[in-house]
């Protein structure tokens, strides 16, 4: 039996612009300039013998029920659009923190696509590819091939991507003390009370151009489902302001709809002693870290 091991990067949204106005199923349009970061799972899939069931294990071991991990879903999904049995066991050994804005379902699911394409000798730019993916999340087409990515529709459709970042940007996360901020409910206090989101047209440009540094990345963030997240879980709101005013940190915002917040630096020296002095002053998970190559 064939077994394939990959790395499924966390994210940041550089630009996350979430719409007011419902599409006829009720979902919200978006706009999402996302990058992988260094920071990852680590995936197994290994192909077991005909007629095994599905089996999904998380370490550390999570409680919820593997028929609803994003991982068993598409391995579920996709066995089914090639007309096969999913006899596989996955393993996702978990370093990226759930309900955080840094994708790590979405990342978990995109790496068991890939892992099954090899194992079954699959083209992973095949269409039907790119149809599971965005059946299982909005978020997982992306780390198909996680270079920086501007998606729209529902935040599902790639409008355009972007070369690898000659070189990577210096970032910190910082998550905040408590329970992650849940997707739906942040929707929900998001239709309560909304602003409008930016163009994300300058940055584009900017990625396009291929003229990014750390200051014109930081100079350029924007998300309007910062402030929805500093709204439900205060203490995002206070690493956000902390961040913000460090001396070291050129930007800093949510990422996606939360719950952590994450810094722009001009090296990785300075994102370390920003690790360093979040950790010292609220006691919380930090990392320091960059925007992949890849």
């Amino acid at each position: 039996m064939g077994m394939v091991g990959l790395r499924a990067p966390a994210k940041v949204n550089l630009h996350l612009g979430i719409y007011p106005c419902l599409d006829e199923q009720g979902y919200h349009r978006a706009d999402s300039l996302m990058v992988a970061l260094n920071v990852a799972d680590e995936v197994e899939v290994r192909e077991l013998s005909a007629g095994s069931p599905l089996v999904v294990r998380c370490d550390p071991a999570i409680d919820l029920p593997q028929e609803k991990n994003t991982a068993y879903r598409a391995a579920k999904e996709f066995a089914r659009a090639l007309g096969r049995e999913a006899c596989v066991d996955v393993l996702l050994r978990k370093h990226v923190p759930s309900q955080a804005g840094l994708g790590g379902a979405s990342s978990d699911a995109a790496a068991v696509l890939l892992a099954l394409c090899e194992l079954w000798g699959v083209d992973p730019t095949e269409p039907v590819v790119a149809e599971v993916a965005r059946s299982v999340g909005a978020d997982v087409a992306f780390f198909l091939d996680p270079v920086p990515t501007l998606l729209v529709g529902r935040g599902d459709v790639v409008a355009e991507k972007f070369a690898p970042l000659a070189e990577p940007v210096p970032v910190v996360l910082v998550r905040p003390a408590g329970e992650g901020v849940s997707t739906p409910v942040a929707y929900r206090a998001f239709d309560e009370e909304h602003e409008e989101p930016r163009d994300p047209a300058e940055l584009c440009a900017v990625l396009r151009a291929g003229g990014v540094t750390p200051r014109r990345v930081a100079d350029l963030l924007a998300n309007n489902l910062d402030s929805v997240a500093c709204r439900l879980q205060p203490s995002v709101a206070e690493v956000r302001d902390w961040l913000q005013g460090h001396s070291l940190v050129l930007g800093a915002q949510v990422s996606g709809s939360g719950s952590c917040v994450f810094g722009i630096c001009d090296s990785d020296v300075d994102a370390r002693r920003v690790a360093n002095d979040a950790m010292a002053r609220f006691g919380m998970h930090t990392w320091a870290c960059a925007t992949s190559f890849r």
